[in-house]
């Protein structure tokens, strides 16, 4: 039974939670008043993505749909402060789109080589040695780690190829990929042969070479789910240049101008913009023709449109050269595949401030901690100037900042949130 091709996941990721910081001191013989030295804890493993050339299909998401990274390990006495959690490495085929599941907006997409981190660990909590000061010089708590990034994905394998052979159900597309390409698709006399798209490189010269992909065979209705064309079409998106494989030897009593326009108006529907796609016409199967003036009907219909035809016998190898050396020629007036750019803003999170805050002072630093303060600083990115600013607003409409000064916080002070310190000003 063939394998069934899996195209589209929902997978839910989930970044580790940092360690825990240690409440520890310093004991050994001999030696008086050691001093606090818990260690901090280790940040939370971090989820990444990377690119897999050896996975073509994601089948591997199709049962298994949550992945969590490994926290960090809690700190320790003596000043040892925990590991970090190990990233979990998430495999994909190349050409895999990474959407957010509630917006569709596109987050990554994975067409290159370097890897993404999709959900960042969390913090690790500092130890109590951080918290010794000329004053407390005994302090006896530490700060917990923060949560890990979390977020449910869409993954959409969409081929990275630089032609795609469309066309109706057995009418030659395996066979001329086979031809070209040193590629190995099923083949044989009956619909449906192909069940998922194929890749192939095709060498013209040294100079010249492209990705050609067989997408499964569309059929009338497949924009709308009929058949197996649905839940192919995408793949045809990247792809610089379609070639059109058509059946013109009449074996099966199809009519070859109309099988052209049945598929080019399913292109249509599914996206108007690869309606207007380059195409070349592959005339196959002109070793079994039984009627010339079939050939010639096709070439009248669609050389007007700027379609050029290519009379050809993939079975035979005829005319399969002078069609490699046509899509080589045209592949090198178009722009390269398209890498989709990423789409997705990231959305505030929504923190309830219900809960109270704890409001400590040593020596100058404000120490501030509370649940909901701790899930919002697990969810902004620091390193990014729009998070920052919506981290400030946060702060100042839920009243830190006046509770501060409740207490008689001065500018100049350190505010310290987490182990994240700032100087305060009003």
């Amino acid at each position: 039974m063939a394998t069934a091709f899996i195209d589209t996941a929902r997978i839910s990721v989930r970044a580790g939670k940092g360690g825990n910081g240690a409440v520890a001191f310093h004991r050994e013989k001999y030696v008086a008043a050691g001093g606090p030295d818990g260690g901090d804890g280790g940040a939370g493993g971090d989820i990444v993505l990377q690119v897999d050339d050896n996975m073509s299909t994601l089948m591997d998401f199709r049962y298994k749909r949550k992945y969590v990274a490994e926290n960090g390990v809690d700190g320790q006495g003596s000043h040892k402060n925990g590991k970090g959690g190990k990233p979990l490495v998430i495999r994909v085929p190349r050409g895999t789109l990474i959407r957010d599941a509630e917006t569709n907006e596109i987050i990554q997409d994975m067409s290159g080589t370097e890897p993404f981190v999709l959900c960042k660990g969390g913090r690790g909590g500092w130890g109590n040695a951080h918290f010794a000061t000329p004053t407390r010089q005994v302090p006896r708590f530490a700060k917990a780690g923060l949560e890990g990034e979390a977020r449910d994905v869409v993954l959409e394998l969409k081929l990275l190829a630089d032609v795609g052979l469309i066309g109706f159900p057995n009418v030659g597309k395996s066979t001329l990929l086979s031809v070209v390409s040193k590629a190995q698709p099923k083949i044989a006399n009956y619909h449906f042969t192909t069940l998922f798209p194929n890749l192939g490189v095709v060498y013209v010269d040294e100079a010249a070479s492209f990705v050609m992909a067989d997408i499964p065979g569309i059929i009338e209705g497949a924009s709308e789910g009929a058949g197996l064309g649905h839940d192919f079409l995408r793949h045809v998106d990247r792809c610089r240049l379609l070639v059109h494989v058509v059946d013109v030897s009449g074996s099966e009593g199809r009519d070859p101008v109309a099988d052209f326009d049945a598929i080019n108006t399913e292109l249509a529907h599914w996206s108007p913009e690869l309606a207007r796609r380059p195409q070349l016409v592959a005339a196959n199967k002109t070793d079994i023709m039984e009627d010339e003036s079939k050939l010639d009907a096709l070439r009248k219909h669609v050389e007007p449109l700027g379609f050029p035809v290519f009379p050809l016998s993939a079975a035979s190898h005829t005319g399969t050269r002078e069609l490699t050396k046509a899509i080589a020629a045209k592949l090198a007036e178009l722009p390269p595949v398209t890498v989709y750019e990423p789409t997705y803003v990231p959305r505030p999170p929504v923190v309830g401030a219900d809960e109270p805050l704890e409001i400590e002072v040593e020596d100058g630093v404000w120490y501030v901690a509370g649940k909901w303060l701790e899930r919002l600083m697990a969810n902004v990115n620091f390193s990014d100037y729009e998070s920052r600013m919506f981290f400030d607003r946060t702060l100042r409409e839920n009243g830190v900042f006046a509770k501060l000064e409740e207490r008689g916080i001065h500018d100049g002070d350190t505010v310290d949130l987490y182990g994240l310190q700032f100087e305060y000003q009003r």
